[in-house]
């Protein structure tokens, strides 16, 4: 459904250390810089971060949340983990499974520029 995502950011260098951290811990090869923006590509699609065009500030969507795939509870763990570590913070409740009419395992934090990011694993039903 989706080709790519794009998100604002303030500091290119910032955003990269950030999200080649917490992308390489889902196997991602970090990120490709073109003039104003970072690419990160995979078979699946693209995640990018850019410095606005307009040359304003970037700002956070409020309400928005980008979700990230992970195949086991430890990659997003090893994900939320490698974010705290480069400048992101917590957010929403604490790393954790989350009953529903899914079972999945959340993993929620803001990334420097205030985006709100998620791991997620889907666990097979008991």
């Amino acid at each position: 459904m989706f080709s790519h995502i794009m998100i604002g950011t303030n500091d290119l260098d910032r955003a990269k250390t950030f999200y080649d951290a917490v992308l390489g811990a889902l196997g991602v090869a970090e990120g490709v810089v073109d003039r104003h923006r970072i690419f990160w590509r995979t078979p699946s699609g693209v995640f990018s971060a850019t410095l606005p065009i307009d040359g304003k500030p970037a700002t956070i969507g409020n309400g928005s949340t980008i979700g990230f795939a992970c195949q086991s509870v430890e990659q997003a763990d090893a994900w939320h983990a490698a974010g705290l570590a480069h400048g992101g913070s917590t957010c929403e409740d604490p790393p954790g499974v989350r009953e529903g009419a899914s079972r999945l395992y959340l993993a929620y934090l803001r990334d420097p520029d205030g985006n709100k990011i998620c791991a997620l694993y889907r666990m097979p039903r008991a």
